[in-house]
Parts: C-alpha cells; sequence; structure tokens
C-alpha cells in the first residue's frame, strides 16, 4: 500500500488471487480513517481481482461505541461502517470483544465476535497468585454480564461500579455495589480510551478496603492523558491484549502488561478457512 503527498490510499495487490480464499488483517486504531479506508480499499482490491472469498480480519472495531443513538441527531457510526465493509465486498468478518454484541446484527454478512475471555482467565490464573480470593468488578452497568461470566468461571464474587455522568467521557459520582473488602480487585472492561473512569474506580475500590488492584482491558486505546492517569493510579498492573499494538506505550507506563492474542485470531482463520467450527474459541484458548 502507498500513500503519496496526497495521502490517498493506493493498492496494488502483488500476487493473483483469483479464486482465492483471502484474509485482509487490519485493526481499527491509530490514525482510525486512513486504516478503515486503506481496509475497504484492499478488501474491494482483492474483490475485483475474482477472490472467491475475503475476509475481513479487524480486531479492533472501529467505531464500535457509535451503536445507537444517545442523543438526538448523533450517529450510529458503527452500523454505517458495516455497511461499507459490505459494499467494498467483504464476505465475512473476524472481530474480537465488540463493544455491543448486537453489532454483528447490522451486517447481513456473517461475523465471528472472538472473545478474549480464555486469554484473561488463564492470565489471571497464572499471574495472580490469590486469585481465589479476588472480586472481579465492572466499572459500569454495561459491563455486568462480561464481569459476571468471568467471576462464574473462577467461581469468586463480582461487583460492578454504577457511575452516573453529567456529560460524555466525564464521571461524576460513583457507587460500589459489592464486597471487595481485604481482596484483591480486578477491573473488567472492553475497552480503554481516556482512563478516567478506571482510574476513578481504582481509587473507589482502594478507599473500600481492596488489597490490590488489576485492571484487564481488552482494546487499550490509551489516548490523551491515558498514559499519565495510569502512572499516577494505584494499579498493580493494567493488562490489555494487543488487539491494538501497544510496544510505544508499554515504554512510557511500567504497569501496562500484554495478553498476547494472535494465537486466537489465527485459530479463528485456521478453522474458518477449513470449515471448521469456531465456538470452541469462545471457551478455550488455542494450544
Amino acid at each position: 500500500t502507498t500513500r503519496p503527498s496526497s495521502s490517498v490510499s493506493s493498492v496494488e495487490i502483488g500476487e493473483s488471487v483469483r479464486g482465492e480464499d483471502v484474509y485482509i488483517v487490519q485493526s481499527g486504531c491509530g490514525e482510525i480513517n486512513d486504516n478503515l479506508m486503506e481496509l475497504l480499499i484492499m478488501i474491494n482490491a482483492c474483490k475485483i481481482a475474482s477472490a472467491s472469498r475475503v475476509t475481513a480480519v479487524i480486531p479492533c472495531f472501529p467505531y464500535a461505541r457509535q451503536d445507537k443513538k444517545d442523543k438526538s441527531r448523533a450517529p450510529i457510526s458503527a452500523k454505517l461502517v458495516a455497511n461499507m465493509l459490505s459494499v467494498a465486498g467483504a464476505d465475512h468478518i473476524i472481530t474480537m470483544d465488540l463493544h455491543a454484541s448486537q453489532i454483528q446484527g447490522f451486517f447481513d454478512i456473517p461475523v465471528d465476535n472472538l472473545y478474549a475471555e480464555p486469554a484473561v482467565l488463564k492470565w489471571i490464573k497464572e499471574n495472580i497468585a490469590e486469585w481465589k480470593n479476588c472480586t472481579i468488578v465492572s466499572p459500569d452497568a454495561g459491563g455486568a454480564k462480561r464481569v459476571t461470566s468471568i467471576a462464574d468461571r473462577l467461581n469468586v464474587d463480582f461487583a460492578l461500579i454504577h457511575k452516573e455522568r453529567k456529560k460524555a467521557n466525564e464521571v461524576d459520582r460513583m457507587v460500589l455495589v459489592g464486597d471487595v473488602k481485604d481482596r484483591v480487585a480486578i477491573l473488567v472492561d472492553d475497552m480503554a480510551d481516556t482512563c478516567g473512569t478506571i482510574c476513578h474506580a481504582a481509587d473507589k475500590l482502594v478507599s473500600a478496603g481492596a488489597t490490590k488492584v488489576y485492571a484487564i482491558l481488552t482494546h487499550g486505546i490509551f489516548s490523551g492523558p491515558a498514559i499519565s492517569r495510569i502512572n499516577n493510579a494505584c494499579f498493580e498492573a493494567v493488562v490489555v491484549t494487543n488487539t491494538i499494538p501497544q510496544e510505544d506505550k508499554m515504554k512510557q507506563c511500567p504497569k501496562i502488561q500484554v495478553i498476547d492474542i494472535s494465537m486466537i485470531l489465527a485459530e479463528a482463520i485456521r478453522r474458518t478457512h477449513n470449515g471448521e467450527s469456531v465456538s470452541y474459541l469462545f471457551s478455550h484458548v488455542p494450544l
């Protein structure tokens, strides 16, 4: 792919893809709009070069948060992205931890929404010595389902934090529902952007008597003041997956640790290509 001075993406596929099963891996991060446009152009290039099937592998789905009208005259950009991918010629989508699983219904083509959960469970058991005495905490009511699922599989308690927002991206008041006294608290969420919420939540948990606080987040976007907030917060570790590359962020913040989920995506691609079921990956980490 080249981006000449006029910054238009132009794509040329280096070898024949006629009749092939093509997988294009492009995460919705960094320069999101450039990357999305590049993905659309690549899908289209493969499609008109007679590829038999084009699958877009999008570890972090762009605009996934804009999945409903939260105020009047707001866009539903996630649906627009879905339409754009279909129009470009994608036959199948593989993504991970969608912000809301209903986004799968924005597509008329099959979507495999993989979960980071098995990898997260594995990380907790291998890296938190006292995991049997922990509480899994959701930093907002929306993540309750994700948190209860993890708590059930570890057979531990869960708690959630109810937050009241006056305006978007600004948290006002937080109420902890559940008990974290004398326990390790593990905050779990699907994405962390400016990290205001999780840093607030961490303070709340410490003041409620938690002995240690970890955060495990699937998509570490870390924009704006995120890194300095994490450095100043009381986390033992902030664990993210590499659906978004984290090398630079890890240099700036020693608390950030990464779970590699490339194996999950690789196995999903292998299974789809061979026409096998992908649902095994919802509850197991590929060996």
